[in-house]
Order: C-alpha cells, then structure tokens, then sequence
C-alpha cells in the first residue's frame, strides 16, 4: 500500500460554506490531487450542523455581521460544527486575527487555527491613513459645515498644520503597520515603532516595546494602533498614556477595541487632550447606540470595517490554499 493510500484512509472532510464550496471545489480538488476528500457544507441555521469534519474554513460569509462579543446564528451553527468534530485538526479564517473566544477553546484541544495575515494588510493602512489625512486637513468639521449649508474656510484657529515635521507613533509592527508607516513617511511625518521588544525595526527608526509607550507621548502628533490583541497590548492605552500625550494628539485605532480603555478615552476627548480619533473598533462590538462616542464632533465611529474591500476574498483564499498544500504536505512525510 502506498503512502498516500495509507494516510488517506479516509476522505479528508473539510468544512466550508456553500459559496466558499462553489468557489473553491475545482482548486481544492487540485491540491488534492487524486487524494480522497469530501467537501462538507456549513449548515447556515441551527440544527443539523454536520460535525466529524478535518479541517474548516471559516469564510467572511460564514462571519457575517457577528462580532466577537455578538454571535449571530450562521457563525454560531459553524462553532457547532467544530465542537462536535473531536478529528479536527485545522481550522483558518478569513480574518488577521484569532482573538475570538472559540479560538482559545480549539487551540486548548491541539487544533491548529491559521488567520489571514496580511490579506487586508494593503486596505487597513489605506483607511489608517485616510483617518489621517481627514483629521489633520479637518474633513469632519467641513462636512458638518457642508450639513448646515455654511461657509467655514479653514482659517484662524481652524487653520490646518502640516503634517511634514509631525510625528507618529504606530504601534505594532506586522505587514499593517509597516504599511502605515511607510505612507506617513513619504508624508515626511517622523515615525516612531512600538511593537513585542525594542530591537530597531529598521535602520535609522526609533523603536520602543509596548510598555515604554508613555516615555514618548509627550512629543508624538499621531497615537496610530496597528498591533494584535494580547495579554500586553490589553488595555495598554489608558489614562496615563492619554496624560502623558502632547496635547492636540490623535488616535488612530484599526487594531483591536481592547487595547484602548474606553472610559478613558472618552475623558480624554472630552478634556481636549487628544483632539480628535478615528476608531474602526471598540471594546465592545457593536458599539452601544447611548455611547457618548457617536455623539462627539471630534470622533469618527467606523463599524469595524476598515479591512473591508472586494479583493480580500481572493486574497484569504489563496492563503486557505497554500496552508491545505501545506497540511497535505505534512500528512505524507
């Protein structure tokens, strides 16, 4: 008996949802390559949900409007699926990060969870930098003028500064925040890096570990999180780093809503120490309708969508299949 018949006992099951299996089934099949396998399709309600299933692929369809805190029903008939699968051994998703609840559970049962890293990389640093470009050329004060029908140049204390000579802070150093931070360079926007551990990033650009944040507050413009969730980014912007900013700063938050203490930055919005932010995230999702945030002139509310764009799907796809070749690869070493 060969290799391949001995590691293919059985077919292969590998979960997805009904579009992902329309989309993919030739191109899986070629990685396959005459291997035995069965596409096993998503229940997109409860009940019924198959179980006994390989590998998954949780697709942004699958996803739908859940959110990490809020999970609807096509989402939740997924994570039935992978419970009542005690095979499973892989499971990707669409997203850049694996911070949801479920993941933990799976890791804690040795199930290997790959995300899309980098997919959306190209479209978060786009929409970062256009919260930029709004904030500082005052886009939001134009358009509440536009709503009045009224007249407001950019002039006196409404005047503009140049972002040439800025400086900005991006936190986290993965293809996002590289990406960031090199369009804010080619804006001439000094950049500093916080990311795991100290080592520069890069020649000639200053690089500090998450904890040291506070040490250079007081001289950044531009407070921009790029960085994943975890037990050292949890919280790590808070009062004391809103303190500690010059004043007139900006946020920028396309990483994770838990980063950030909620309270504390609404506090520091009110006072006026940061002048103005640009969330994609919160901690909470979806943010509160009685959240003062909605409210605040000097806020832009974004619905976690700053990854958002018709090219991902091809993009997340072709991770999928690089990981199965990969997982193919494995089974017959």
């Amino acid at each position: 008996m060969s290799t391949r018949d001995m590691t293919f006992a059985r077919p292969l099951r590998i979960l997805l949802s009904a579009k992902a299996r329309d989309r993919l089934g030739q191109e899986i099949a070629a990685v396959m390559d005459g291997r035995r396998f069965e596409l096993v399709t998503a229940s997109p309600a409860r009940g019924g949900e198959p179980v006994d299933v390989d590998v998954a692929f949780i697709t942004r369809d699958v996803t739908g409007r859940s959110t990490k805190h809020r999970v609807l029903e096509t989402l939740e008939s997924f994570y039935t699926s992978l419970r009542g699968s005690p095979a499973l051994r892989w499971v990707h998703v669409h997203s850049t990060g694996a911070d949801r609840p479920i993941f933990a559970e799976l890791k804690a049962r040795d199930v290997r969870v790959t995300t899309s890293s980098g997919a959306n990389a190209e479209v978060v640093a786009q929409t970062a930098l256009g919260c930029v470009l709004a904030m500082a050329r005052r886009f939001p004060m134009l358009f509440r003028a536009q709503q009045r029908h009224e007249w407001s140049p950019l002039m006196g204390e409404a005047l503009p500064v140049d972002l040439p000579g800025q400086s900005a802070l991006v936190v986290g150093w993965g293809p996002i925040g590289k990406r960031i931070a090199q369009f804010l360079r080619m804006l001439e926007v000094t950049v500093i890096v916080a990311r795991t551990r100290a080592e520069p990033a890069a020649a000639g650009l200053q690089t500090i570990a998450y904890e040291s944040l506070g040490d250079v507050a007081g001289r950044i413009d531009w407070l921009i999180l790029a960085c994943p969730l975890t037990d050292r980014t949890r919280g790590l912007v808070d009062a004391r780093i809103f303190g500690a900013l010059k004043r007139g700063a900006r946020l920028v938050n396309v990483a994770r809503g838990e980063i950030v203490n909620e309270g504390d930055l609404v506090e520091a919005l009110r006072d006026g120490r940061l002048a103005g932010a640009s969330l994609d995230v919160f901690e909470f999702e979806p943010l509160d309708a009685a959240s003062p945030l909605w409210d605040m002139e000097n806020v832009f509310v974004m619905p976690h969508s700053a990854g958002h764009s018709d090219g991902n799907e091809g993009r997340v796809d072709r991770i999928f299949l690089a990981y199965l070749r990969e997982l193919i690869g494995s089974m017959e070493r």
